[in-house]
């Protein structure tokens, strides 16, 4: 069989796609000793493995299923190993936790559910509403069902954008004794992420934010201070995180992410805006029908009944924003529109400041895994121009997401994207700096509990994982 994964994946020692009819199973190592026959691994007929001993006698190999954490899942945000995370990540764990509320009132869980703006443009594309309409609506269908709060992940990502711009000014005051410091690569991409630890690790890790994703901010909100300010334990609360892509259920499953001493997650589910209107359907609801909630303003940006957003790319704006705010912090000049330089194709932009023809800033976004593989290959030959990146695995950014809501019977992928897209950009964009609620929580919440635990609730760290001797990797 051909293997479906990206282009950038089939230039490195990666190749371990399965299709929905295999079985997910780790590969066997076999470790060789120098100087001596080892034992061989054989295939019966029956599709099981047998070691066989020198001597010639036979062991039967037990098959290590893949979890969620084993999986690579990064062939454009959705590989084919997607049955592997619906099992134990998906919109019935849902269902099975909002149904447990009703069963068992004593025992019952707080259930929250974080809603991106790109899924919600995604689910208001397929029922003809604006993106803050699809948000009320979504709103009333998710607490008809038992859900308590619904927020919203601009919120969050004002947080993510604001730490982004602090480390670019610290890294980029330090860049010339620490060669590693710029570029920066944003973090935001969890199918970036992965690619990165398990392809080239400490080489490239360095270089990428430890600011963590607007999810994951989400996650420290509502596991840390919510529950503190409703007297209740993290594990009393059912974090669910509505996204465009699959790869952000690998990213809630990262034990950087869990409580340990909470025992539980800071994520415990994460269902895709395709799964949404599954579960739209399962439940025989026309969103259209559904009369507006109103919008929880407390993990929420929105004015009245609009949501606000941010500037710059569908994909978070981290370019726009760090860039204009590195612009004024290092060099004193306000930018207010920047210009787009389109290179070899529309995922592979560039931004730069120049004064008196030198250039002092030179950004750039990159899109899906070609262009990765192409900034990844400048950076190991010590080319890359660029001070700071915003990199996403998917072409065309978060709005393009595996996880989004499917064309309909004859619909155009492309015009069903450009209406996601205008219907994303219609929202009014909002400052993270102008935030005055996440202003307040800076000053009220991470102030008080100290610097040290403030940065680790706002950011992580990255791990490079070793490769088996065959080219395949063993855990995230």
């Amino acid at each position: 069989m051909a293997s479906q994964f990206s282009g950038v994946l089939q230039l490195t020692d990666l190749d371990d796609f399965i299709t929905p009819s295999q079985e997910c199973v780790k590969p066997v190592k076999v470790h060789k000793t120098q100087g001596k026959s080892v034992a061989k691994i054989q295939i019966e007929d029956d599709g099981s493995y047998v070691q066989v001993n020198q001597d010639g006698g036979k062991k039967k190999l037990e098959k290590a299923k893949i979890s969620l954490n084993d999986c690579l899942a990064c062939s454009g945000c959705i590989t084919s190993a997607e049955s592997v995370l619906i099992t134990q990540q998906s919109h019935e764990e849902l269902f099975k936790v909002l149904r447990n509320n009703k069963a068992n009132p004593a025992e019952q869980k707080v259930v929250v559910v974080s809603v991106s703006p790109q899924s919600r443009a995604s689910i208001a594309a397929r029922y003809n509403l604006s993106s803050s309409e699809a948000g009320r609506k979504l709103t009333s269908f998710l607490k008809g069902l038992g859900v308590h709060h619904v927020f919203d992940t601009s919120f969050s990502r004002s947080f993510s954008l604001l730490e982004n711009q602090r480390e670019f000014i610290e890294r980029f005051q330090r860049k010339e004794r620490d060669k590693k410091a710029l570029p920066m690569l944003t973090s935001a991409c969890p199918g970036w992420i992965c690619y990165a630890e398990k392809t080239h690790g400490d080489f490239i890790l360095p270089h990428i934010s430890t600011t963590r994703s607007p999810q994951q901010m989400m996650g420290s909100l509502v596991k840390g201070y919510f529950a503190e300010q409703q007297g209740l334990s993290p594990q009393q609360i059912y974090h669910v995180a509505v996204m465009p892509c699959f790869d952000k259920k690998l990213e809630a499953s990262r034990s950087d992410f869990y409580l340990t001493k909470a025992e539980t997650r800071e994520v415990d589910c994460v269902i895709t805006s395709g799964e949404v209107q599954k579960m739209l359907e399962e439940e025989n609801v026309s969103l259209n029908e559904l009369e507006p909630a109103a919008l929880d303003n407390v993990f929420s940006s929105v004015c009245g009944d609009e949501f606000l957003s941010h500037a710059g790319s569908a994909s978070g704006g981290y370019l726009h924003h760090v860039f204009t705010f590195a612009a004024k912090q290092l060099f004193g000049e306000e930018v207010k529109e920047l210009t787009y330089k389109t290179m070899r194709n529309k995922d592979f932009q560039e931004v730069t400041l120049e004064k008196d023809g030198v250039v002092l800033l030179s950004f750039a976004s990159t899109y899906g895994f070609r262009n990765i593989q192409n900034l990844v290959q400048k950076l190991k030959r010590g080319k890359s121009p660029y001070h700071f990146v915003e990199v996403m695995a998917c072409p065309s950014g978060c709005l393009n997401g595996g996880g989004q809501v499917k064309p309909v019977a004859a619909q155009n992928p492309k015009e069903l994207l450009q209406k996601v897209e205008e219907l994303y950009r219609s929202e009014r964009p909002l400052p993270p700096e102008d935030d005055a609620h996440v202003a307040k929580l800076y000053h009220s919440w991470l102030q008080s509990i100290g610097e040290e635990r403030a940065k680790e609730l706002l950011h992580t760290k990255y791990h490079a994982v070793e490769k088996m001797t065959n080219g395949l990797t063993m855990k995230w």
